[in-house]
């Protein structure tokens, strides 16, 4: 009993539990379960986030590692110089330096208060040695960017004191000395209007040097190499070397003698005179295109072109920031190619041309034309510029005279379609295309819009405006035989890193008139000069065409008191080398007209330009010539004495209808043994019946009008002296046999 007793007692102790049994190892296994999930977890999204780096972000992590990996170092390329066609250096870029710093690098890595000291220093520095603003560079020192620019264009000798500076004080970091290069003129104003200049940047802002900026600016290299975690270059990496082109010189068709010439007595009529607006001249070669000056006058310092001239200085102060910058930019405006006016009487030219070609008149025809003061056009009524009438005239007067009446009556018998095909065939419908920037197209009213006034005022070169360029490479198409050529003015472009030249050809357009038709009103200019509204221009010496004009303002805004002079020269008439045209801008209202004012300044510049371009004179011209003997062919055939003359360099005119093989000379004029230059006229003769022919009046004439007066009278010439002609032998109105030798005193 007693060890049941216990037994119960043993069971009744034993506790029950209720919960499932849970090992210890199990609890560990879920732990690592969870550890392991967390694991794949990260796993998975550094997966992800190498794949997004790699495949997404790839190319451009690569592209910013190699560009904190190296160092890209800029090689800028050498602007190409702009020349004369004389030689000389118009634009070119001297070598200057650009200051900038790295504010950052600029200070004491263990004191604070040094590096503020240091970095007042420095600005103090470059106050002192560049004249720039302490305050300002102070900003940019304390700045915290990676680069700041304290100064461009330095030239050398501040750059040396600048190198002094930093010796004696130890600085070598943080401030940086770079190559650059600087745009310099060494003729200041020369030339300004064509070459334009460049900015700060040395990016081309008017000219030249912007029309032709992609050939002259070249093309930058660079070097990279490669640099440590600390922006430091790493010693013998492998460097790449990517060499820069260099910008290609400029050869320009522009006479630099001839450009010196114009501008100075373009500037002296201008200011003399007191012409308000300024003015331009042109100077082209008729057979090339070429031009040989350009220029616009008050013209500017291309060293310093954002600064206003001695006349916009006037005013300058006075005109609002928006105000100054279109001052600026009238101030380059090159008035040749950029600015409209109307041409005026020199115009007149032009539709004599077209009246010729199209056999509407002639040179000479008696009572052509009829001047009464007054024209009427429908209910309009236009005047003459005379104060008194022309009456009855031929073309070459009306010409000489610059008679209004005379052309609108030519006009009228042209006809609109006519005219307007000339005008499109002379250019003026388009832009001559010359290689500078800003030229502007003509305006004119549509050929279907065309009244007879409005015909009427076109004759004589109003109701329409145009350029001076297209005004001159029209006239030039007159002078050179008909043939228009496009305006040149690079004549070639030089590749200066490897020697090889471009040329720029000359551009022939058209063929607008015919060679006889443009002899015709060659002659009629010269006629202007010698008996006309242009005797101003003439030169001593030289055979010189020209023609006057005389329109007014376009920029009057109303008043009709403004008025554009304008005159153009050819010289010489034959074989043309020269065309000039000078345009004043409101002269003042008692010395307007283009004869008067622009006609003596023309003649000032011709005078000096034809001797130095080689250009003959008459008198040259006569002494260079060898005189000829007439032999005696009487008692010869015909037949043989004309091929005994013409041999010796002669002209021969003969009368008879007989056969020149058999019949025999029995006269000649003028008689053997005297001496003549060549080409000129020995009349034969077979019976005693003989020619005669009236002198001419040759006084106050050049000796080429003279020879070509007497030629076509069948007469020939004996010069003495030089000059124009003062006396003749016979004199004038003789009726004399024709071939008699006329001897003429010039002086």
């Amino acid at each position: 009993m007693k060890n049941t007793k216990n037994s119960n007692s043993t069971n009744n102790k034993l506790i029950k539990i209720n919960e499932d049994f849970k090992s210890q190892n199990f609890i560990y296994i879920k732990k690592l379960k969870n550890a392991f999930i967390v694991v794949l977890i990260i796993l998975s999204l550094l997966t992800a986030r190498l794949a997004y780096l790699q495949f997404i972000r790839g190319a451009d992590l690569k592209e910013r590692a190699y560009k904190q990996q190296s160092i890209n170092q800029i090689i800028s390329p050498k602007r190409g110089s702009i020349y004369a066609s004389t030689g000389q250096i118009l634009a070119t870029s001297a070598s200057v330096d650009t200051i900038t710093i790295n504010p950052t690098k600029i200070k004491d890595s263990k004191d604070n208060d040094k590096t503020k000291i240091l970095k007042e220093k420095v600005a103090k520095a470059f106050s002192d040695i560049f004249g720039l603003d302490y305050e300002e560079i102070l900003k940019k020192v304390y700045s915290e960017a990676e680069l700041e620019t304290i100064i461009k264009k330095v030239e050398k000798n501040k750059v040396d004191e600048l190198r002094a500076w930093m010796k004696e004080n130890k600085i070598y970091v943080g401030i940086n000395i770079d190559e650059d290069s600087k745009r310099y003129y060494p003729y200041g104003s020369v030339l300004s209007h064509v070459i334009g200049a460049c900015g700060t940047d040395n990016q081309g802002l008017s000219g030249i040097e912007y029309e032709w900026k992609s050939v002259l600016s070249g093309t930058p290299g660079k070097i990279v190499s490669a640099q440590s975690a600390r922006q430091q270059e790493i010693p013998n990496a492998e460097e790449t070397y990517i060499a820069a082109e260099n910008g290609s010189d400029l050869t320009l068709t522009i006479d630099f003698n001839v450009q010196k010439i114009v501008e100075k007595y373009l500037k002296q009529a201008i200011d003399n005179s007191n012409v308000e607006n300024g003015g331009s001249c042109i100077v082209m070669n008729p057979k090339t295109g070429d031009i040989l000056a350009m220029a616009t006058y008050p013209d500017y310092d291309l060293n310093n072109p954002l600064s206003p001239n001695e006349h916009l200085a006037k005013t300058y102060n006075s005109l609002s920031a928006e105000e100054k910058n279109s001052a600026i930019y009238k101030m380059w405006s090159n008035k040749s190619v950029s600015e409209l006016y109307e041409p005026g009487s020199v115009f007149k030219l032009i539709t004599s041309s077209i009246a010729l070609e199209e056999n509407i008149t002639g040179t000479d025809i008696y009572h052509d034309f009829y001047c009464s003061l007054v024209e009427k056009v429908d209910d309009t009524s236009i005047r003459c510029w005379a104060s008194t009438p022309h009456h009855y005239q031929t073309l070459t007067n009306a010409l000489e005279n610059s008679c209004n009446p005379a052309f609108i009556q030519l006009g009228q018998r042209i006809g609109t379609q006519t005219l307007y095909k000339y005008y499109r065939s002379f250019g003026f419908f388009d832009k001559t295309n010359i290689d500078l920037p800003g030229e502007a197209p003509s305006l004119f009213i549509a050929e279907e819009k065309v009244l007879p006034v409005e015909r009427a005022s076109m004759s004589f070169g109003q109701a329409f405006s145009i350029t001076p360029l297209q005004m001159i490479t029209a006239i030039s198409a007159i002078a050179n035989d008909g043939i228009l050529m496009k305006p040149r003015i690079v004549k070639s472009v030089t590749n200066v890193d490897t020697g090889a030249i471009t040329t720029i050809n000359t551009e022939e357009v058209r063929q607008v008139i015919s060679a006889e038709t443009a002899s015709k009103v060659k002659n009629m200019m010269q006629s202007v000069v010698e008996f006309g509204t242009a005797g101003k221009g003439a030169v001593t010496g030289y055979t010189i065409g020209a023609k006057t004009g005389t329109s007014e303002d376009l920029s009057a805004k109303g008043d009709e008191d403004r008025y554009i002079a304008s005159y153009v020269a050819i010289s010489p008439i034959e074989d043309t080398q020269v065309v000039l045209l000078l345009t004043l801008y409101n002269p003042p209202k008692g010395n307007h007209h283009g004869g008067t004012l622009a006609g003596p300044v023309v003649s000032q510049m011709l005078t000096e330009i034809l001797p130095y371009l080689g250009i003959a004179s008459d008198e040259e011209i006569q002494e260079d010539v060898d005189l000829i003997t007439v032999p005696n062919i009487t008692n010869k055939t015909i037949a043989e004495a004309e091929k005994i003359l013409k041999e010796k360099g002669f002209t021969t005119k003969i009368t008879t209808s007989n056969d020149k093989n058999s019949t025999v000379v029995i006269e000649q004029v003028p008689k053997p043994g005297v001496a003549l230059s060549n080409g000129s006229i020995i009349m034969l003769y077979d019976q005693d019946t003989r020619t005669s022919t009236t002198v001419p009046d040759l006084l106050g004439k050049s000796k080429y009008t003279s020879t070509m007066e007497l030629k076509n009278a069948n007469l020939n010439i004996s010069i003495d002296g030089s000059g124009t002609a003062v006396s003749q032998d016979p004199p004038k109105g003789s009726i004399v046999d024709a071939g008699t030798v006329v001897k003429v005193f010039f002086k």
